[in-house]
């Protein structure tokens, strides 16, 4: 695997992970992806991934490794604390300045917490509603990120490009405010829906 090349890394290949980092990889991004189980790391290259650039990592190590600086990893993992799991095994192997994000479900108030005690090490934290679901994922879903506001300019670009469209091609996706803003307004977009 080739060192630092992909522009962002997903952890966790269910649907959901599966067709958004399908969706990167059509808007010309190289995503790294990893899965706790690694078998569906190397099932989601052969299967719905082949053919792509799309990057398989069999550790997290590889993973890391393989991001560009600022480093992205993105977790579409179970929200709680499959969470704060994903993020103790990146931590020993980001540096400050590097960028997790959190596309899952999470309760704001976590989200909050996650923000302050990553900040405290130099790590910069996203909380982000992710709708449309797997339709949306793959297409084009809305995209409500909050947390660490130096990170936003690192991910806009391509939150943006994978984001559904409106008439006018605006992206339905935008900067939504500190800590757990995000999944705050995810939160009251479940409870409209």
């Amino acid at each position: 695997m080739q060192k630092e090349s992909c522009d962002i890394g997903l952890i966790g290949l269910a649907v959901m992970g599966q067709n958004l980092v399908l969706n990167m990889n059509d808007h010309g991004y190289r995503v790294a992806v990893f899965n706790r189980t690694v078998s569906k790391v190397d099932e989601f290259i052969q299967n719905e991934a082949a053919g792509t650039q799309v990057v398989g990592a069999h550790s997290i190590e590889e993973f890391v490794g393989s991001l560009k600086r600022p480093r992205r990893a993105m977790l579409m993992v179970k929200a709680g604390d499959t969470v704060d799991q994903m993020i103790e095994g990146l931590l020993p192997h980001l540096d400050e300045g590097d960028i997790v994000i959190d596309g899952g479900n999470s309760h704001y108030p976590d989200t909050n917490r996650r923000t302050k005690d990553l900040a405290e090490k130099g790590i910069l934290f996203i909380g982000t509603g992710v709708s449309g679901g797997e339709e949306g994922a793959r297409f084009g879903p809305s995209i409500m990120p909050g947390g660490s506001p130096a990170a936003w300019p690192h991910v806009k670009e391509i939150f943006q490009s994978i984001a559904a469209k409106v008439e006018d091609g605006s992206p339905c996706c935008d900067w939504v405010g500190e800590n757990g803003a995000g999944h705050y307004v995810k939160m009251i977009h479940n409870g409209i829906e």
